[in-house]
């Protein structure tokens, strides 16, 4: 199933096979999606980029959809999932790009520029805004945070049970996990659970029939159709890599982001409710070269989704206004 009017390929990006949208040609624009997404995440923004005179890239992040799934969460550690995104560049002949980032994408993109120095011209960030490292191993602060409440962050780390879990019911855990993270519903509240005896599925609210304002059925059940074939694990080893990637950075302290940077939120977002407001001011001292912060009443963690519209009016905006 081919949803999208692009180019669908698989390259080799170094050892890993990876499937590509690639829609448009021009400045190259790549968008690395977050959990639970694909490349079809970046749906509403591939043709108005590639409309618009450039060339407009999505892959499915190495542990989804058509892309290679390693089963060691090691592998899903910096180092590697920088080399995707150079190997996908030099695969696709793509000097530099404006890279994009969504939820674990975003994370991976706010370090490009320093470990992937030339191959970046800027970055569009979504949702996720750019803080230091912790002085302590993720998986410590997830579990002291799993002492107080239910924590996605903390039950992911158990092999093979949240995978059982989401797998059993991939249509049941998408639907609610969409619904949860969006403008519509309070996320936190999941947080009156605890930990004990609850798996996700236990804590997640009931979702209203499809379709949503920024949700149809088809294209709900493409999502479904795609988990239901790989399961959850690839993307599961993204939170499993958590310490893997703090006893890299470790090595490699984060330097000040100075390209220019554009960031877009929901004022509904549950990360921004997590961080705190405060997040993005603060991001200001590690991103000398923040251009423009954006946020868009009523929507929620998928604004690419739920704001399309408002979206892409800001990343051509600030596309166009690069030198």
């Amino acid at each position: 199933m081919d949803p999208l009017n692009a180019a669908s390929r698989t390259v080799d990006v170094g050892g890993l096979r990876m499937h590509v949208l690639d829609q448009g040609t021009g400045p190259a624009v790549v968008m690395c999606h977050g959990f639970p997404g694909l490349a079809y995440s970046w749906r509403h923004q591939m043709p108005v980029l590639a409309g618009n005179g450039f060339r407009a890239v999505a892959p499915d992040m190495r542990g989804y959809g058509g892309t290679d799934r390693p089963a060691d969460p090691r592998d899903y550690a910096r180092g590697a999932t920088v080399a995707d995104m150079v190997g996908l560049l030099d695969a696709l002949e793509i000097e530099d790009a404006v890279f994009v980032g969504h939820d674990f994408g975003a994370a991976l993109v706010w370090d490009l520029p320093q470990w992937a120095p030339g191959r970046v011209r800027a970055l569009i960030q979504l949702s996720v805004p750019r803080r230091g490292d912790s002085p302590v191993l993720p998986s410590t602060a997830n579990a002291a945070q799993a002492e107080k409440h239910f924590f996605h962050l903390h039950y992911f780390q158990r092999p093979g049970v949240a995978d059982a879990e989401l797998d059993a019911d991939p249509a049941g855990f998408l639907r609610r996990v969409f619904w949860a993270l969006s403008g519509e519903y309070r996320y936190l509240d999941i947080f009156r659970h605890p930990s004990e005896g609850n798996g996700y599925l236990d804590v997640l609210p009931e979702a209203p029939p499809l379709p949503w304002p920024w949700l149809s059925e088809a294209e709900f059940d493409h999502y479904v159709e795609v988990f239901t074939r790989t399961g959850f694990t690839g993307g599961l080893n993204w939170y499993r890599a958590a310490d893997h990637i703090w006893r890299e950075k470790r090595q490699r302290p984060d330097e000040p982001v100075t390209l220019p940077v554009c960031f877009v939120t929901g004022d509904r977002d549950p990360v921004r409710q997590i961080v705190g407001a405060d997040s993005m001011n603060d991001m200001r001292a590690s991103v000398p070269g923040l251009a423009e912060v954006h946020v868009i009443p009523g929507a929620g963690h998928f604004v690419q989704m739920e704001a399309a519209d408002q979206v892409n009016q800001i990343m051509l905006g600030f596309l166009t206004g690069l030198a």
